[in-house]
């Protein structure tokens, strides 16, 4: 008589398999973005830094003068002023983000970079200069397409840096993301102490990244705006790793904004449009950059937005809003 043990043996390998089956099945159609999420929507647009000039992304480092290395231009905007934000919200951009640096006067200046050689007609940190000092600057002098043969932004932007208080001003009723340029804590109680000053229906309307530490000197005294670093994205998406699949939103991804590289979404539970509806109803922003996110590399020409998930109704990164825009069915404001 046949040895019923190896029937027995199969038939609870069958059974297991079946049972695993189910289970991913289970998972795959609690989480699948194409029955539970919404795709109906458009994406809402951040202008980084306003309208920029791009540049190839072809061997950037850390220290690279990306003004020395631009696409030749089709427009004069020059980043992180005023005139280049109105631009932005005119062509049909949601937010504007732009950065913030402390000067030496300890005024709150908008500028990207640490030091003035690679832009401007300066010289030295943005840090040993006061506030005055750095609007006498011309932010366009060191642009150049050709290496240096010519300077098409030169003399386009003398005198146009602001302060952080300045573009909020300008633009009262506007989404707007701050960039802490300095990983600093004196950089973070800076920017909270004037943030303080403002109504409580102001303070909705902005949000505040960077470093670890100066965010954190902003969660610290003012918990209700909305601020994210790569400590606070981590801590998020790790838990969501381990809880998405129940669709369950952990503590860590509420209220806060999610930078996301387009080719690290995949991995996520609900991903895309469903992932994005989870953390809309949790108040977090989930912001979607091209590449792998290192360069602040945007979805600036048309080709681009192929990549974007079909439906997509979450925010796309973009230095060329005015491109962009038109093509996500926007008209210019």
């Amino acid at each position: 008589m046949p040895d019923a043990k190896p029937r027995r043996w199969r038939r609870r390998l069958w059974i297991s398999l079946v049972v695993l089956l189910l289970v991913a099945a289970g998972l795959w159609a609690g989480n699948s973005s194409a029955l539970w999420g919404s795709g109906e929507g458009r994406p809402s647009l951040l202008a980084h830094r306003g309208i920029a000039q791009t540049f190839p992304l072809d061997g950037v480092q850390a220290d690279t003068c990306t003004a020395g290395r631009i696409h030749p231009p089709d427009h004069a905007y020059v980043e992180n002023t005023i005139v280049s934000m109105r631009a932005a919200f005119d062509a049909g951009a949601d937010m504007v983000e732009f950065d913030v640096q402390l000067t030496a006067d300890g005024q709150l200046a908008v500028f990207h970079d640490s030091v003035l050689e690679c832009r401007t007609d300066g010289t030295g940190r943005v840090a040993d200069h006061t506030l005055a000092e750095l609007r006498r600057l011309d932010l366009g002098y060191g642009y150049t397409a050709d290496g240096g043969a010519t300077h098409p932004l030169r003399g386009k932007a003398v005198g146009l840096l602001p302060t952080a208080q300045e573009v909020v001003a300008a633009f009262p009723d506007r989404e707007l993301l701050i960039d802490l340029k300095n990983d600093d804590p004196a950089d973070g109680a800076a920017l909270a102490g004037y943030l303080a000053t403002l109504p409580e229906a102001r303070l909705k309307t902005i949000s505040v990244y960077g470093g670890d530490n100066s965010v954190e000197s902003v969660r610290s005294r003012l918990p209700q705006v909305r601020a994210t670093s790569k400590a606070i994205m981590k801590d998020c998406l790790i838990d969501y790793l381990a809880t998405g699949w129940t669709s369950h939103v952990p503590d860590s991804c509420h209220d806060t904004e999610l930078h996301l590289p387009q080719r690290y979404g995949r991995y996520l539970w609900g991903w895309p449009n469903l992932f994005a509806d989870r953390m809309s109803e949790a108040g977090t922003r989930v912001i979607l950059v091209a590449g792998d996110g290192e360069w602040s590399e945007g979805f600036d020409q048309p080709e681009d937005l192929d990549s974007v998930p079909t439906g997509w109704s979450g925010w796309l990164w973009t230095n060329r809003t005015d491109v962009i825009a038109p093509r996500t069915g926007r008209t210019p404001q």
